[in-house]
């Protein structure tokens, strides 16, 4: 089944203002997102509530909401460099992606979307890669094109630029760490450019977003969730690229490795994941033997879950002490939603909606598995 087959939804053009508006909003990541969508029904009946979640939050100014006019020109210049912004759910989002943890709500993408409906797998490597691995990275990556995978990588220098070059004529997906008027680095440019010809570029935040370092993490997990696995090609011990195959790890993806020299640093990190069990791959037919099975039948339905409650009006008008009980069991250790719930004598719906409260007012942090910890 392809992405379009599973889509389920369409915005229309107001739809999407509301929620590219929602996403742009001061506080509010992917998992805030569906959760103001999963309480309040909507983007703009979630837009309506921010201001009363940040107050009653303890927030200590106004709710930065996103203003309708800078959405507006966002959505208008994306369009005018060709660049669709695709709702999670709609047709052409690439359906692995929905799969993962925190799917962002919107992605933009630019050039041919019909990549993102095929098999993928995604390499990633050193920046400051050796002759050998890049050699070998060109290999892997023209070898798996020409086998039907289309290559995932995030445009960087080494490993990622020489993933890109191999497969530009098979179709490749950069995942940007910026905006898609901020290419990182700008030596890249033109090779942005040419995999727009047969591939595409794809991102999660605002068009003139200039990438900072811990945006780079952020687009690791994309890198990773769009793919069917991940193939790490040279990589330090302290690396992204490490950190892109734990995050494939968490969302149930196959990591490969392809081994090093152990008297080169490069390859400390990537010998590392042999040891902890990735698969050793030296050729295309070892990544194949892996994915093909997975590929050979019909991608399953994501597994339907059932919506959480929805607000209940007392939610609102919670006594202060036991809001005030919710709050005193976060600390910086992070915790599960269900343990607040059992702690604290509440409903879920009560404690998802004081999480929302002190998220939105900067108070909360969310992590991965459902975990949240005071800000």
């Amino acid at each position: 089944m392809s992405a379009s087959e599973a889509a389920s939804i369409r915005l229309s053009d107001q739809e999407r203002l509301d929620w590219l508006q929602l996403i742009r909003s001061e506080n509010v990541g992917p998992r805030t997102f569906r959760a103001l969508l999963d309480q309040f029904g909507s983007a703009r009946s979630a837009l309506a509530a921010l201001p009363g979640l940040a107050r009653r939050g303890g927030g200590s100014g106004a709710a930065r909401i996103c203003a309708r006019p800078d959405a507006e020109r966002e959505l208008a210049s994306a369009r005018a460099l060709g660049i669709a912004y695709v709702a999670l759910g709609e047709a052409g989002y690439p359906w692995r992606l929905q799969m993962i943890d925190d799917p962002p709500p919107l992605v933009a993408v630019r050039g041919e979307r019909a990549v993102l409906e095929r098999p993928m797998i995604a390499m990633v490597g050193a920046r400051n890669a050796s002759a050998a691995g890049i050699k070998l990275a060109d290999r892997l990556a023209r070898e798996l094109g020409e086998a039907g995978f289309v290559v995932v990588s995030g445009l960087a220098r080494g490993i990622d630029a020489a993933a890109h070059r191999a497969s530009l004529k098979t179709g490749t997906v950069a995942v940007l760490a910026g905006g898609h008027s901020r290419i990182y680095p700008p030596e890249h440019v033109e090779l942005a450019e040419a995999i727009l010809a047969g591939g595409a570029a794809l991102s999660e935040m605002p068009l003139d977003h200039a990438p900072r370092a811990h945006d780079f993490p952020r687009r690791n997990r994309l890198i990773s969730g769009l793919a069917a696995g991940v193939v790490v090609v040279e990589a330090a011990r302290r690396s992204g690229s490490l950190i892109t195959s734990r995050m494939a790890l968490e969302q149930g993806r196959e990591v490969f490795a392809v081994p090093g020299s152990p008297l080169d640093p490069r390859a400390e990190g990537s010998n590392g994941l042999l040891k902890q069990g990735a698969t050793l791959v030296t050729g295309a037919e070892d990544v194949i033997d892996v994915l093909g099975p997975i590929f050979g039948r019909p991608p399953e339905r994501l597994a339907e879950e059932a919506p959480p409650d929805r607000l209940q009006p007392s939610a609102a008008e919670l006594d202060p002490a036991e809001r005030g009980h919710i709050v005193e069991l976060l600390g910086p250790t992070p915790v599960s939603i269900d343990d607040l719930v059992r702690l604290s004598g509440q409903s879920p719906s009560l404690v998802r909606t004081v999480l929302l409260e002190l998220e939105i007012a900067g108070r909360l942090q969310r992590h991965g598995g459902g975990l949240v910890s005071a800000a």
